[in-house]
């Protein structure tokens, strides 16, 4: 028997498609199976991409955010002058290089090694990619820009001449690119055509860096940002805090960590972020990162969308939203913190009031205490448990009164209430409630306990007590009637008159006098109250009391508190880490370590992503060397797996038999563009102006044709000038897809220019009306659609153009 051992090599389907891949002989396995995992590999590559970008993007973050300290002479200053931090780089110059570098590396660093790899012959797949990931940004993230403004907003460019600068290189790039591949030397691209290429990069740098100067004119102020508040970007200031707690006075369910994390989400939202910052920021969420803005719960962000809103907190609005630990529960306290009985009744009544959420059903213990009444031989005790139905707000319950028909002194035990953990509600002030057994039936001498009261202006109410002693037998009124000292009523304090009502035996109920917290630094303030008149029958003992409303020693600390519990928060948010531990801590950890906000999706990816998130903790941190170090290892890491996503793309849509510039324009675009679209959305919506999320678009395409085919071509026509030859550059499909891309940008443009001056489209480039906005959106997407249409009809032959 003879068996055939020899294999057909030529069945081996795009085995010499990639530069590298594939790694191991995978001849036999079945092409569905080989596609699904090229598939997986190239989307968990793009993944490993992002998140080493957002490392890489952080060490540029360090770089241009450094500052140098500027002397300004001032004769009214000891020092005879000011100092003051200014940036060492400036934003366009910025956002231009290091900034456009960041989001654009593996698209540029993807035609460089396409180029080396390929011996220095021209390849498909990085030129495609860069085009069609110019037409995924100018066009698609656009528009998804227009439509993301909340309806009623707009968002205009503030920087118009520096837009105007970029956009026009945009588009001038790729015309330029006809110009050297179809007009001037077809299908070769000539040493001085690879360097002028290469050097419109730096005059793109100096016309937008004169335009952002605006030497001829003036250019616009600049602007926090924040509305109604002094904001730093970094820091939590105590003007802010104190603001802010002003603003959340009148929600009691507001405690110090809500007010801190508000303080910092304020700032936070309201400052203003480069792209950097976005971007890191969107990959972050993407890959189940530490997020850089402080996370809220639902009554957090409601509260924070009335503070920008500028409207005002009050409780009634808000208490639906709040968390349950806060607004589920109900309040249950005595009616009276003391009553008395005389030894005749039989029984004591004694009433429980229940305040706060009304909705809820709760079992309240009550149990009697012994004082010089003994249970037993002066009252039967009692250990029982009452139901507070829904809605319920007052409970009843008697004690009876043991009478030995001996004489005594009066007496007294006490009633005491509790509440169980598992239960919707907790006990308020008035917890044990003093029965006096008395051996008296007149009704008493009322009267304030002290001359004088203190309360802390950050205490809410005044609980001022009037005592009635000497008798407790039947109802009895005391009125009283407050007067202004250095107090001022309505300013300071709730002042007025009233009427206290005393139940028969009941010898201790409160005045309660509403403290106005101003949230303002001040000096001690002082009212006075009188009882003006009792009952009749009843007798007037101490009739008048002084009460001090302290200063703000609290307040103070509160804030101080606030502020440092704000600081920490924004520390954590900081994009630059100071160690490696610090670094590999949050790679190890879904969400950096804050568990409790982590979400099922953050956990999916930080499952998906953890090899990767590990891998690259080891990148130095940008706090080593001014972020240097950082940014040039982080880059040899995106470089690294670019060539790997490239051979990745190239053997999947070989599988799949797609054409490279088909697989370029599709899968690989989209995946290198999709951190920049969702930073950009984030940008539109919380930014002030537009520069930030399609300002930079423009000025990263022109950076992409430039760098990514300008570096590379001078490289490889270096090469081929050596060997007495000329670089060849095939047009083809590539020259087709570059005008096509050049109609739908300048159709594109255009309609930002129609919405920037006609009143219909609002006159901003991003949001404005419904209709208009959605239509803007709806037509940008179209284009795009439109452009990978036609080029992949075109790159498949079933569209021909002569060029």
């Amino acid at each position: 028997m003879t068996s055939n051992a020899t294999c057909d090599l030529t069945a081996y389907t795009c085995s010499d498609v990639g530069l590298l891949m594939p790694f191991v002989n995978e001849y036999t396995w079945p092409v569905g199976v080989r596609t699904g995992i090229y598939l997986f590999g190239l989307l968990w590559s793009f993944m490993a991409v992002s998140i080493v970008a957002d490392v890489f993007m952080r060490a540029i973050e360090t770089i241009t955010s450094k500052t140098r300290t500027l002397r300004i002479s001032n004769p009214k200053s000891a020092t005879g002058y000011n100092e003051i931090e200014i940036k060492v780089w400036n934003d366009t110059v910025a956002n231009l290089t290091l900034m456009a570098l960041g989001s654009s590396a593996p698209e540029i660093l993807l035609s460089c090694i396409e180029i080396v790899g390929n011996t220095f012959r021209a390849g498909e797949l990085g030129p495609s990619t860069i085009v069609g990931s110019a037409a995924f940004n100018l066009l698609c993230i656009t528009g998804v820009c227009i439509f993301m403004i909340p309806d009623g907003e707009k968002r205009t460019v503030k920087y118009v001449k520096v837009f105007a600068v970029t956009s026009i290189f945009c588009i001038f790039a790729y015309v330029w690119l006809i110009v050297i591949l179809v007009l001037i030397t077809p299908d070769y691209v000539d040493l001085w055509e690879a360097v002028i290429t290469f050097l419109l990069f730096p005059v793109l740098i100096l016309v937008a860096y004169i335009a952002d100067k605006d030497y001829c004119g003036k250019k616009p102020e600049d602007e926090s940002g924040a509305v109604g508040f002094d904001t730093d970007p970094n820091r939590a200031s105590q003007s802010l805090v104190i603001e802010l707690i002003k603003k959340l006075s009148k929600d009691p369910f507001v405690n110090e960590e809500d007010e801190a994390k508000l303080a910092a989400a304020l700032i936070s939202q309201k400052a203003s972020h480069n792209r950097g910052w976005y971007r890191v920021n969107a990959i972050r969420n993407l890959t189940g990162g530490n997020r850089l803005e402080p996370h809220v719960n639902t009554h957090q962000r409601e509260l924070l969308e009335k503070i920008l809103a500028g409207e005002e907190i009050d409780t009634g609005s808000t208490a639906s939203l709040l968390p349950p630990e806060n607004y589920a529960l109900s309040l249950v306290e005595w009616d009276a913190a003391a009553v008395a009985i005389l030894e005749s009744a039989k029984r004591v009544k004694l009433t429980l009031m229940r305040t706060g959420n009304m909705a809820n059903r709760f079992l309240v213990r009550v149990e009697t205490i012994n004082g010089t009444a003994e249970a037993g031989s002066d009252y039967k005790p009692i250990k029982d448990t009452l139901v507070f139905e829904p809605n319920q707000s007052l409970k009843s319950i008697e004690v009876e009164i043991i009478d030995d028909n001996e004489w005594e002194l009066d007496e007294v035990f006490f009633v005491k209430l509790s509440v169980t953990p598992d239960q919707p509600a907790k006990v308020g002030k008035r917890e044990i409630c003093q029965v006096t057994i008395l051996n008296d039936d007149d009704p008493g001498t009322f009267g304030f306990s002290q001359p004088s009261f203190v309360f802390k202006e950050s205490a809410g109410k005044a609980m001022i007590p009037v005592e009635r002693k000497q008798g407790a037998d039947g109802r009895a009124s005391v009125f009283w009637q407050t007067k202004d000292m250095t107090a001022i009523s309505s300013m300071d304090y709730q002042g007025g008159s009233g009427e206290l009502m005393f139940q028969n035996g009941e010898i201790k109920k409160y005045i309660e006098i509403e403290i106005i917290d101003d949230k303002e630094f001040e000096k001690d303030e002082n009212f006075e109250i009188k009882i003006e008149k009792v009952s009749e029958g009843a007798k007037i003992g101490l009739a008048k009391s002084v009460v001090t409303i302290l200063n703000d020693d609290e307040f103070k600390g509160v804030v101080s508190r606030v502020v440092n519990l704000a600081n920490a928060n924004l520390d954590a948010l900081r994009l630059d880490s100071a160690t490696w531990g610090q670094q590999f801590e949050e790679a190890m950890n879904v969400n950096g370590g804050d568990l409790e906000t982590a979400t099922v999706f953050d956990y999916i990816m930080h499952f998906l992503t953890f090899g990767w998130k590990v891998i690259f903790a080891m990148i130095p941190p940008p706090s080593i060397w001014g972020g240097w170090l950082c940014f040039f290892v982080a880059l040899i890491m995106i470089g690294l797996l670019t060539a790997i996503v490239g051979d990745l793309a190239s053997v999947f849509g070989c599988l799949i038999d797609f054409k490279k510039t088909v697989t370029a324009i599709t899968f690989v675009a989209l995946g290198t563009s999709l951190p920049d679209l969702f930073a950009s959305k984030q940008a539109a919506v919380q930014e002030k102006y537009a520069d930030n999320s399609i300002g930079n678009v423009t000025g990263s395409n022109s950076v992409n044709v430039f760098l990514g085919l300008g570096l590379p071509w001078v490289i490889a026509a270096i090469y081929w000038g050596a060997k007495g030859k000329t670089f060849e550059v095939p047009a083809g499909s590539l020259s087709f897809s570059v005008i096509l891309y050049i109609v739908c940008s300048l159709l594109g443009l255009g309609l930002l220019v129609l919405r920037r001056r006609l009143r219909f489209f609002g006159n901003a480039e991003l949001g404005g009306p419904k209709g208009p906005k959605i239509f803007s959106a709806l037509f940008m997407i179209s284009l795009w659609i439109f452009y990978v249409i036609l080029s992949s009809l075109q790159a498949y032959g079933h569209i021909s153009v002569s060029m």
